[in-house]
């Protein structure tokens, strides 16, 4: 039996629509229920390091929309902060967070996807999958070589680059997998700015997976930020009440 991104090996040289890729990279990753442990570390250019402490449970839907419940454990400045995300396939993801401090819940706007996540080198967006529909995807040269797509993701406008603070995205995936194996952020400027390497996966059945490992790297302020993901539990029962606003609250 062949596993699911083995279909879009090309034959006699031809190559898979772009978003044919990236769409099926998507639906790979998507797991059913789960439950995990993440470390996030974020580490300054002189070598500083701070460490948080995360709680994460998803379940997806149908039309490969999935729910994730995200809560901070640790350390004591962020501890009890939580985020709702409903990561859509063809629509705007919708994202909410609960800040303890304020003892308040607010919808993050499209205008803050493109900022950091937490503080990190990781933005709002880069903890969802963003819509397809909101870039035009395209092979760039040298992709189908070596075992991997080299794709590149171009903001359909202004707006949307705007959205999520870039002017075109670099995604190296691999051939026989599917899987995403690098990204690379341009600035307005054309400048690369920031890099995410895929470190691990965790292998589910039907050749889908968990991405439990990955660092991102701000080339232009030398900071690096990384998540590790642990105790990772797969089918588990989660019912719809965790993903609701009042559960951000508790």
């Amino acid at each position: 039996m062949l596993l699911p991104g083995l279909l879009l090996i090309p034959l006699a040289g031809q190559q898979p629509d772009a978003i044919e890729v990236m769409n099926k990279s998507r639906e790979l990753s998507i797991a059913g229920t789960m439950s995990a442990d993440i470390h996030l570390s974020i580490s300054e250019k002189n070598g500083a390091t701070r460490l948080r402490t995360i709680a994460l449970t998803t379940k997806s839907y149908k039309d490969e929309m999935e729910k994730r419940y995200i809560k901070f454990l640790e350390p004591a400045d962020v501890k009890g902060t939580s985020m709702l995300i409903t990561d859509n396939k063809n629509i705007p993801d919708e994202m909410w967070i609960y800040l303890p401090a304020l003892k308040k819940t607010r919808r993050i706007v499209s205008s803050e996807k493109g900022k950091s996540f937490m503080s990190s080198e990781f933005s709002n967006a880069d903890m969802s999958s963003p819509a397809l529909g909101d870039f035009t995807h395209k092979h760039l040269s040298g992709s189908g070589n070596n075992n991997q797509w080299i794709i590149e993701s171009i903001p359909i406008n202004e707006d949307k680059a705007e959205e999520y603070g870039y002017s075109r995205k670099v995604s190296y995936i691999s051939m026989d997998k599917c899987q995403i194996l690098k990204m690379e952020f341009y600035n307005f400027d054309n400048t690369l700015f920031k890099i995410i390497k895929i470190l691990g996966v965790y292998p589910l059945a039907d050749g889908k997976f968990i991405v439990n490992n990955m660092d991102a790297d701000n080339l232009l302020n030398g900071r690096k930020s990384a998540i590790d993901m642990n105790n990772i539990s797969v089918g588990i029962p989660v019912d719809d009440s965790v993903f609701s606003l009042q559960n951000l609250e508790r």
